[in-house]
């Protein structure tokens, strides 16, 4: 995975990270009429999972928008433009005349990404030159001095950020994170945007705005009955509570704290923290593996929580997830498919083995644009946040690669069973705060 910054520096968001748990908790308060479910009426059971799961969690029946569009994962840009987010633009602007609409949530069927623009014969050419050049280049690097590499490397750096701008590649995106921002009229389609709820951009002007925001979620899966499944875990789960272990796989042994870490570092340790976290708000056993290796086969017993990396598209086999499981696992295009057969991404078969929520990327995200597990993993177990909005507040960046896939509305853990016995907040206090 490349950790390459693109677009924003993120050291604004490092100077903040000592101060993200040192805010008041952040209950958004997410309530069935403020969901809206997109169904696409030309596949396969879209409609009927739709209307299964606004029934069982009472969402108004006029929260239901119906679009018509290819049934495969992938669209172009003008399917997505035309098919998806002008009839949901239309349809949530309606509703708001008499309704607050907060979060949007995706059903099987609905596409998974954009893909990138089709080249005309003439840039495919011009890339093909240019590939060409490039590979002139590297035999030069080979042979040239010391002095010389420096040069070298950066024309051949400078070759492949044309081809990247030829291709358009970072105009690829998942449709949910495009979604996210159907209410904004005009914003750049070239990488990523801040996202202004992030905990970690809140002392800096984004340039979103939150009015225009919305939380997105996705109901889907390999087939109609997991789908169905994590619908009904979601809900039965919330009456007893999560329960289980906790899994964080970390690389390396915990850093220095007083050390800047960015990239792999940076998450490596956000691992470490989770995991103690987690063992401070709930009272479940957390089990931290600090190690270079993954965990293995038959490792991971009674999984209720899980965070770890880095295995590209190849789910290893070490769980027993209990029902209502939450996990996801940082690498690249992790959720590049739901519905390959032969997929090894993490995803997919997190769904498949039993899990009710996971998160991925549908192309090469950039490690830094995944949800901070820390924060991430902390207030989903404090209580008070459903999983639509812890996403919200962890997810870095909009306009991207990142996808939530679960019930927006699932809240597993009580506030009432922290661990350390905070108070739980009254209402208005629950209300008052974003």
């Amino acid at each position: 995975m490349n950790t390459a910054y693109t677009k924003s520096s993120l050291l604004s968001l490092f100077l903040v990270m000592s101060v993200f748990f040192s805010l008041p908790n952040l209950v958004l308060a997410l309530t069935p009429d403020q969901v809206v479910v997109i169904a696409n009426t030309r596949a396969n059971d879209s409609l009927s999972l739709a209307k299964y799961y606004m029934q069982q969690r009472a969402i108004p029946a006029e929260n239901l928008i119906k679009i018509r569009t290819t049934w495969k994962e992938s669209c172009n840009r003008q399917q997505y433009q035309e098919d998806i987010a002008e009839p949901a633009k239309k349809a949530v602007q309606k509703l708001q005349q008499n309704k607050r609409i907060r979060c949007l949530v995706t059903m099987y069927g609905v596409p998974l990404k954009i893909r990138a623009p089709v080249l005309d014969l003439d840039d495919e050419e011009q890339v093909k030159q240019l590939k060409k050049q490039i590979r002139q280049e590297q035999e030069k690097l080979k042979a040239a001095q010391k002095i010389e590499h420096s040069q070298l490397k950066n024309l051949i750096d400078s070759l492949k950020l044309q081809i990247k701008l030829l291709q358009q590649t970072d105009t690829r995106a998942a449709v949910d994170s495009e979604l996210a921002l159907v209410l904004t009229d005009t914003y750049p389609l070239e990488n990523w945007l801040p996202n202004p709820y992030f905990l970690g951009f809140q002392r800096q002007k984004t340039f979103l705005q939150r009015d225009t925001v919305l939380m997105v979620s996705r109901l889907d899966g390999p087939t109609p009955d997991i789908v169905r499944r994590i619908i009904d875990d979601s809900i039965a789960v919330e009456q007893k509570g999560l329960q289980g272990k906790a899994y964080f796989d970390a690389r390396w042994a915990r850093p220095d704290p007083q050390k800047k870490l960015s990239g792999y570092a940076l998450y490596d340790a956000a691992i470490h923290k989770a995991a103690e976290l987690v063992k401070q708000e709930r009272a479940m056993e957390v089990l931290l593996n600090d190690k270079s290796a993954l965990f293995t086969a038959g490792d991971c017993p009674e999984a209720a929580l899980y965070c770890g990396w880095y295995s590209l598209s190849k789910y290893i086999d070490a769980f027993t997830w209990v029902q209502g499981a939450v996990g996801f696992h940082i690498a690249s295009g992790e959720c590049a498919t739901l519905k390959q057969e032969k997929s090894q991404g993490w995803c997919k078969r997190m769904l498949e083995q039993g899990v009710a929520a996971t998160i991925g990327p549908v192309y090469e995200p950039y490690v830094q644009a995944f949800p901070l597990p820390d924060l991430f993993f902390s207030k989903l177990t404090e209580g008070y946040l459903t999983l639509g909005e812890t996403y919200l507040i962890s997810l870095p960046f909009l306009s991207w690669q990142m996808v939530l896939i679960g019930d927006p509305l699932y809240q597993p853990f009580s506030p009432e069973m922290i661990g350390n016995s905070q108070p739980t907040p009254s209402k208005t206090e629950r209300n008052s705060t974003l």
